[in-house]
């Protein structure tokens, strides 16, 4: 899921490589709905496992930050929904 990817990239340090082609994937989708910026530069397939791109994560947007805010005050809300919803009683 590119928005667990886009949580695990706010822990490393960037500018970062990625050669694995799921993550290259998930890291055309961030590029595209704009959360991270990136580059991907073309490699030799050497095997049948080869990835065919390379991606250089070069940053997190200020709309990547925003959606890891969100993400993160998600939890939150659940907690402070359920504990009013508990407290409502059926007549």
């Amino acid at each position: 899921m590119p928005l667990l990817f886009l949580l695990r990239l706010q822990h490393i340090p960037l500018p970062v490589r990625v050669a694995l082609s799921e993550e290259v994937r998930l890291v055309s989708v961030l590029v595209a709905t704009g959360l991270i910026e990136a580059d991907f530069a073309p490699v030799r397939p050497t095997g049948p496992d080869a990835a065919s791109r390379i991606a250089t994560v070069k940053r997190i947007t200020e709309e990547g930050l925003a959606e890891i805010a969100k993400m993160s005050d998600a939890p939150k809300f659940a907690k402070t929904s359920m504990r009013f919803a508990r407290g409502l009683r059926l007549m």
